[in-house]
């Protein structure tokens, strides 16, 4: 009976893996929202050096947008150096059928709401490009989260409700933007760390 329990077990994590990419570093994702955290303060500060008047042609908005952009640049490079390194302690392919779905998935809504915020930038939509930077993240960790850990859906639905807000209080954009990216992040970084990492 043991055995067979045993067998059971071992075909049901075969599934998993073969069906799911399991090897998300929560460490990342405490990381991107550390990064996301500093940027946001880096750009209240510029906000409240210009008295809040930025402008696309000024300085100060090629200051925020390279600030970020290395944001964006330090939460993928860090998340691909901490999942490279999962996947190879938990010995599993960085990169095969599986982390692909998970990886289209992701960028498929990820992409259209970076092209959509650029489109509401050029037309001087300022106030919902935080809104819109929010739901189109979290409908894609909603999309991506059917290949990977169930925590990745939970995260992508609080970041939707925290977009939706930040639509429904105009002017709070950063706020919310900080509290989406940075917070959130690190609470389901550390959540799941503690509930996956640490038991490598």
């Amino acid at each position: 009976m043991d055995n067979y329990l045993k067998d059971i077990q071992d075909i049901k994590k075969m599934m998993d893996k073969s069906s799911q990419f399991l090897s998300l570093s929560g460490m990342a994702g405490v990381m991107a929202g550390i990064y996301a955290l500093s940027g946001a303060f880096a750009i209240r500060e510029i906000a409240i050096n210009n008295q809040g008047k930025v402008t696309l042609e000024s300085y100060s908005f090629k200051l925020i947008v390279l600030i970020a952009g290395a944001v964006l640049f330090l939460s993928v490079l860090t998340a691909f150096i901490l999942t490279m390194r999962k996947a190879k302690r938990s010995e599993e392919s960085m990169w095969n059928s599986t982390s692909k779905r998970l990886a289209i998935n992701f960028l498929i809504p990820l992409g259209t709401g970076g092209i959509f915020a650029i489109l509401l930038m050029r037309n001087h939509y300022y106030g919902l490009i935080a809104p819109i930077t929010l739901i189109f993240y979290g409908l894609a960790c909603v999309n991506a989260s059917k290949y990977t850990v169930r925590d990745v859906r939970y995260l992508g639905i609080t970041i939707i409700i925290l977009g939706l807000f930040a639509t429904a209080f105009m002017g709070y954009g950063l706020q919310f933007w900080a509290l989406g990216f940075g917070v959130c992040h690190i609470i389901y970084g550390t959540l799941m760390y503690f509930k996956y990492d640490r038991k490598q």
